[in-house]
């Protein structure tokens, strides 16, 4: 109670969610060892988790800063380092406090180190690093995008490379042949916006608000897709790279337009229309990246993964032609501690160490063994 006070008294704005494993509360006397406790700070979410060796997850917690960025229509970098700042300390002692666990039963420490704002990885990493230091855990340094690829284990713990992969949020957008955990190619990637930062700019654009594509997804549900041509940039290049600024002009300039004729605009009809355009080059470049791999597994992660239109669009399209398409549950789409966690756990047991000098990195390449 007094760790869910200060939480309140730091930030009234943020949430902390409750662990996912049933019975998480009553200790690790019914997980087995190792115990991983996660950090992940590489945007606008302080989470931190708890995982035990079979990758059940004992606690996950996140504490948003969302209602603090809405306001600007999109994350301000000085504002997220400093709501990390105040949320860090107790979101990881109310994970540890949920998990039933103290800090000398863990095995160790994983934090993500990058991609990501370099502000907000600093009070993440700091804190794990400070945390190795004084209690002598080994200290695990975790790519945010492999968390991303992590994240469908939780759905399907069977889950073996290889597959292809579709990671799409505000930051990334790509196709990645998974040839082996821990050995990645990347197959294409945006030339300019991400998808989830198109999303953004559009409704912005709208002024509905931030962050907007869950805002463009319940309008698009009630319009047209089909009302309005928009542009499937790339869609027939020959290649798995992807461009997103032209779209995102066209329908910027769709919207100057029609508000300079004193026209009105269709909101569910822009949205849907505008959402079937991202979702069309999507499914395409999916289904190319799998023939070309010879793959018939499909995973996606990232934010705009929880996209319902996408979602179907790929069960539907890739389905129909033998491929199976693995979806994260809505909740781990977003930013989380427990898949940062489960990339933790399998660096720590084939002996991966990270030193303590190391630095947080913006941009951080994907692993591969070539």
């Amino acid at each position: 109670e007094r760790l869910q006070r200060e939480i309140e008294r730091t930030d009234r704005a943020m949430r902390v969610s409750r662990p996912k494993s049933e019975g998480a509360t009553e200790g690790a006397a019914t997980y087995e060892p190792p115990f991983i406790l996660a950090i992940e700070s590489s945007c606008d979410e302080t989470a931190a988790a708890v995982i035990d060796g079979g990758r059940d997850v004992l606690a996950d917690c996140i504490a948003s800063q969302i209602d603090f960025h809405k306001r600007f229509g999109g994350v301000v970098p000085e504002i997220a380092s400093r709501k990390h700042t105040e949320a860090i300390v107790p979101t990881v002692m109310y994970t540890m406090e949920q998990a039933g666990l103290g800090f000398d039963d863990l095995s160790a420490v994983a934090c993500t180190i990058g991609p990501g704002l370099v502000g907000a990885l600093v009070v993440g990493v700091a804190f794990a690093k400070g945390l190795c230091f004084a209690t002598g855990l080994p200290f695990i340094g975790v790519n945010h995008l492999e968390g991303h690829l992590y994240a469908n284990r939780y759905v399907d713990p069977t889950l073996e490379p290889p597959f292809v992969a579709l990671l799409v949020s505000g930051g990334h957008t790509m196709l990645v042949h998974v040839r082996g955990w821990g050995d990645y190619e990347v197959l294409g990637s945006t030339l300019d916006d991400a998808v989830g930062e198109a999303f953004d700019k559009v409704a912005k654009a709208l002024e509905l608000g931030y962050p907007g594509g869950p805002v463009l997804s319940r309008y698009a549900k009630d319009g047209d897709a089909k009302a309005i041509a928009f542009p499937r940039a790339m869609m027939h290049s020959g290649d798995l790279r992807f461009s997103l600024s032209g779209l995102k002009t066209a329908v910027i300039t769709y919207i100057n337009e029609q508000n300079k004729a004193g026209m009105s605009i269709d909101i569910p009809d822009l949205a849907a229309s505008f959402t079937a355009a991202v979702v069309d080059v999507l499914v395409a470049k999916s289904l190319d990246a799998c023939k070309q791999t010879g793959s018939r597994v499909l995973c996606i992660g990232g934010g705009v993964a929880a996209n319902p239109d996408l979602r179907e669009a790929l069960a539907a399209s890739l389905g129909k032609r033998g491929i199976r398409v693995i979806m994260p549950e809505l909740s781990d789409c977003a930013d989380n501690a427990s898949m940062i966690a489960s990339v933790g756990l399998d660096l720590f047991e084939a002996g991966e160490r990270t030193g303590l000098d190391s630095d947080p990195q913006a941009h951080m390449p994907l692993r591969t063994r070539e």
